[in-house]
């Protein structure tokens, strides 16, 4: 194999990208369903190349540069995912989700902090195994902040090189247990209390009138419809189209075919005897009054009529906080079908009880003027762009680095967001005002997920490749315990603590409360599980809050734990 890592050491690029594949590969092995994922996979990875070469005398090592730029990209990715979802917690609604959301981190943070110091590890473990034990990948890289402004003093005969390692390694024996644990935690807590969560989830779901996300995509059902009938009651007969309406509210005429002519839905319009009815409403009432205009037919004319869909942004003062059944008797209602809400990204259950958010982005198929007017009564229609907005990505890239240089005197020392932070921030003020202006600052999800994605793996590989070789030096038996036990201890006590004040001080549902717990541990993976759990979608209500200020807090926290604990 010696002629194979000399390739790989003269072709720098192979190497990485061999190292990433190699990674994403590893990362999608599972056993029953529970495996290590690819940021994981990448320090196993990365570390177990470095390691096996060293033992041909070849070193593998990449720049630095390509390191730190692909983290920068991953970290201002983070701020752009979580910027909506960071702005809504800061609403009074919210307070009791962004509270858990913020104990959650704080608790990871003390618990490891007293760890290392108790158990006396060596400097690097504390950032690690807060990114591992709250499986906060983005905290590996504020952690190695730490020591790149010189914040963290190594002891003699350590070099930054070896710290680094030190991150990785404690990253990589936590994180399994991060991972697999609190998803167990999540999915039976409810059970270790005693408490019902399906049944929660039931009583939520009729509350509130929910139907559940998770239901399959295709369906042949269809909450409203579009008909057309020939028109012989002589009762309606004579009515114009607003007469029609008035005794009618639960139909909406959509269009009128006389002869060979259509003749649209002017209010005023007079119904005659032969005309073509196009009828639209939900699919109940369709099938209500039937013989109400006469016989149904099948009539592509009359039922030629242009359809939009479109994405609505949720801006409007008026509708802010009503409940969705409040608007059924809109100008709108029967002629657009909401398909799908998400909050802060993440879909949300939709019922008669769903009170529309701020930013709430609301999903609308239905007639084309129809759409556009529900755009003026909720908000103002995003029409998604394929195109990245390179020009406002470079100008925030820019505003997060300058961000990054305002520091202050603490601990002896200065302190600031660092690069890594002050670009956390400046994703997030970019969100912010892109979700206001969706003309502004387009960043498509698959494009952010090309910054998260490959930003991260890029990083945490590289960080595997440079240090593994030294991490030979460093790891004994004991040191491992030592780091496993305190990573078992810092992801296994908040969820519990969570859970107990948010289910016996704040009064929440149960199963609202489970996405909650999933949330401020900034992982979606407990939220989806405990949603097959109980049968429901409710938990991902109390998610995207809590995700959101709890995967800001613990990114940053990576530095503090390297600050405090060393």
């Amino acid at each position: 194999m010696e002629w194979f890592f000399g390739v790989m050491k003269a072709n720098p690029y192979i190497l990485l990208f061999f190292t990433v594949g190699l990674s994403v590969w590893l990362g999608r092995l599972t056993i029953k369903g529970y495996g290590l994922g690819m940021v994981a996979g990448a320090v196993i990875v990365g570390a177990a190349l470095s390691i096996w070469a060293s033992t041909y005398g070849i070193k593998l090592q990449l720049d630095n540069f390509v390191r730190l730029l692909f983290y920068y990209l991953f970290m201002y990715g983070v701020g752009l995912r979580v910027g909506p979802s960071f702005v809504n917690s800061l609403g009074r609604d919210s307070v009791g989700f962004t509270f858990l959301a913020i104990l959650a981190p704080v608790l990871g943070l003390v618990l490891v902090v007293l760890g290392v110091i108790w158990a006396d590890l060596p400097v690097g473990t504390a950032g690690g195994i807060l990114a591992g034990s709250q499986t906060m990948s983005a905290a590996i890289g504020s952690a190695e902040q730490a020591i790149t402004d010189g914040v963290v003093a190594l002891p003699a005969g350590m070099t930054r090189e070896a710290a680094t390692g030190m991150i990785a390694l404690s990253y990589g024996i936590t994180y399994i247990w991060g991972t697999v644990g609190i998803i167990l935690i999540v999915k039976y807590l409810p059970r270790w209390w005693g408490v019902n969560a399906r049944a929660a989830a039931k009583k939520y779901e009729e509350e509130v009138g929910v139907r559940n996300v998770d239901d399959a995509g295709l369906s042949g059902y269809r909450g409203g419809g579009l008909r057309a009938y020939r028109l012989e009651n002589p009762a309606v007969a004579g009515m114009s189209i607003r007469q029609f309406r008035d005794a009618n509210p639960e139909y909406r005429v959509i269009n009128v075919r006389r002869e060979e002519e259509s003749l649209g839905c002017e209010p005023d319009l007079v119904l005659r005897q032969g005309d073509v009815i196009a009828l639209g409403g939900r699919l109940e009432s369709l099938t209500d009054k039937m013989g109400l205009l006469g016989p149904e037919v099948a009539d592509p004319k009359a039922l030629n009529v242009p359809l939009d869909q479109a994405e609505i942004l949720v801006t409007s003062k008026e509708v802010i906080d009503h409940p969705l059944k409040s608007f059924r008797d809109s100008d709108i209602a029967g002629q657009v079908q909401l398909t799908k809400i998400e909050r802060s990204g993440v879909p949300i259950p939709i019922g008669l009880e769903t009170t529309l958010k701020k930013r709430d982005v609301l999903f609308i198929t239905g007639l084309k003027p129809a759409v556009q007017r529900a755009g003026e009564i909720f908000g103002m229609i995003a029409r998604p762009s394929t195109a990245t907005d390179l020009l406002t990505l470079s100008a925030g890239m820019i505003l997060g680095f300058l961000i990054g240089k305002i520091d202050f005197p603490a601990f002896g020392s200065r302190v600031g967001l660092g690069n890594a932070g002050g670009l956390l921030v400046s994703g997030i003020i970019v969100a912010s005002i892109s979700s206001r202006l969706r003309f502004f600052g387009s960043t498509p999800n698959a494009a952010r997920n090309i910054l998260e994605d490959l930003g991260l793996v890029v990083f945490v590989a590289i960080v595997g490749l440079n240090a593994g070789a030294s991490l030979l030096e460093q790891l004994t038996g004991a040191i491992a315990l030592k780091i496993f036990l305190v990573g078992f201890v810092a992801c296994t006590i908040p969820p519990f603590i969570v859970w107990a004040i948010g289910y016996h001080v704040l009064k929440t549902n149960p199963a609202v409360l489970m996405g909650v717990t999933a949330g401020a541990r900034s992982h979606s993976g407990p939220c989806r599980e405990a949603a097959k759990e109980i049968d429901s979608s409710v938990p991902w209500m109390g998610f995207p809050v809590a995700y959101a200020v709890s995967g800001v807090l613990l990114t940053i926290f990576g530095y503090f734990a390297m600050l405090l604990a060393h």
